[in-house]
């Protein structure tokens, strides 16, 4: 099913009568409107397999590989779940969200996970570093004041094919209420990238997760903590809405040219040697 107008309208009108305020950091702005996620996947082609009378969301990739789901439910902390099917080139993954993940950032890597990969290899570290985050030695970032931190962790692989395995990477994402300068608070929520995801999607998160450009919560709207900042936002409700219809745009144009990509028929070898004369009879 895919996107439609009406679920465009409906998005619209939720935002209409709201006074947007500009929030941040982005990590305490809480979860936002989960529809810059999903609504972004259904206009890549994704379609729901869930129950539509449930609170569960259940989406899947229009190749059936990717899985992503979200249960307000869910008896442990991790409220988002995103998961790849192995293939015979390629690994499957898993990556998992806590509930105040802002939708916004989740959707960074969603868009990301839906364009095509980028030539070149990427790492969330130094995007991190250009954004003022404070580098330990130990692969480990800070955002500056502290209460987010995104670390890389070694990891073992399965032991299957030791030779031919090397250590993985893993990647964790902790927000976490800071009442002083050397305690660590509750945690607020987290991610966690298994050591099989692509990196370039680790970064596309990280990269929605440092942008210093606020998001727009509106006045009720929950936090994840008492110490956001939110200032009235020069925004308009109607450039929310044209902002989020522009994004949705571009995903559908990206995936249709993705579709023409894999439908184009592929083209016949030239001849490499000469003719040979016909057999006689």
């Amino acid at each position: 099913m895919p996107l439609s107008e009406r679920q465009l309208a409906a998005f619209a009108d939720k935002h209409a009568w709201q006074i947007p305020f500009d929030t941040s950091p982005r990590h305490l702005a809480g979860s936002g409107d989960a529809r810059h996620i999903t609504h972004g996947l259904a206009a890549a082609g994704w379609k729901p397999t869930s129950d539509p009378l449930s609170a569960e969301i259940i989406l899947r990739s229009p190749d059936l590989r990717h899985r992503l789901q979200f249960d307000p439910q869910s008896a442990t902390s991790a409220w988002w779940r995103l998961r790849a099917e192995p293939t015979d080139t390629e690994r499957g993954w898993y990556a998992e969200f806590g509930e105040l993940v802002p939708a916004e950032v989740l959707a960074g890597l969603t868009d990301a996970l839906v364009a095509p990969s980028p030539a070149e290899p990427t790492n969330p570290l130094p995007v991190l570093e250009a954004a003022g985050w404070l580098i330990d030695g130990r692969g480990a970032a800070v955002s500056d004041p502290p209460g987010c931190r995104v670390e890389r962790r070694p990891e073992k692989g399965d032991g299957t094919v030791p030779w031919r395995e090397p250590d993985r990477v893993s990647w964790h994402v902790e927000v976490r209420d800071h009442p002083g300068p050397s305690a660590a608070g509750p945690r607020i929520w987290h991610a966690w990238f298994d050591g099989n995801t692509p990196e370039h999607l680790v970064t596309a998160f990280v990269t929605a997760l440092a942008d210093p450009e606020p998001l727009q919560r509106a006045m009720f709207d929950r936090t994840a903590h008492h110490s956001v900042v939110q200032r009235p936002s020069p925004l308009t409700p109607q450039q929310t809405f044209d902002a989020h219809t522009t994004r949705i745009k571009s995903l559908r144009a990206q995936a249709r040219s993705a579709r023409r990509q894999q439908t184009k028929p592929a083209t016949a070898p030239a001849p490499t040697g000469t003719a040979q004369p016909a057999a006689r009879r």
